[in-house]
């Protein structure tokens, strides 16, 4: 694979580990939040207006930002059984074609997504709830996140196409680590 090729795929990939460690972290406000929303209610009597409307506006940029990593160590759902049961050669002519795939959908969701997260942010959009948080910056990261995860799944099929022996590379190195 070409040496600019690989600097491209190591750098996106190290931002979206970045971002997904960072992501991750969230989990630290989210559970707490949910604990004390479900404490409240059960234990005291006394639901909170903020609490679970809180925990949903921190989860949605979770998962958005974990998506682009989460694909670089292929933990998103696939055809497993399909996969499993043909040669590497035919895996990796799948991936060829997965790819692309998954750059167009984010191409096509982006078309979408900016205008909506645009139109968020220049109305100042809330949620309407008795709490009443904005909304527009949760929406921000639809468009970022796309993104990122199209960044990802064009360096994924840069590296597949290139290199014949990336998939199975990739595959000892992730049996490896667990």
């Amino acid at each position: 694979m070409p040496r600019s090729i690989e600097l491209l795929y190591n750098t996106i990939t190290a931002i979206n580990r970045f971002i997904f460690r960072g992501a991750s972290l969230m989990m630290f406000i989210i559970v707490p939040v949910m604990l004390f929303a479900v404490v409240s209610r059960y234990l005291f009597n006394s639901p909170s207006s903020w609490a679970m409307e809180l925990a949903t506006l921190i989860f949605g940029p979770y998962f958005l930002l974990a998506g682009p990593y989460i694909l670089h160590e292929r933990g998103h759902v696939s055809l497993d059984l399909i996969q499993n049961s043909v040669g590497p050669g035919t895996r990796r002519m799948l991936e060829i074609i997965n790819y692309p795939i998954i750059i167009a959908f984010c191409v096509i969701l982006l078309f979408y997504a900016v205008p909506f997260a645009w139109q968020a942010w220049e109305y100042g959009e809330t949620s309407y709830s008795s709490w009443n948080p904005p909304i527009w910056p949760v929406k921000l990261f639809i468009p970022l996140a796309l993104v990122l995860l199209g960044l990802q799944a064009a360096v994924e099929w840069l590296r597949i196409l290139l290199d014949p022996f990336a998939l199975a590379h990739h595959e000892a190195d992730s049996e490896a680590a667990h």
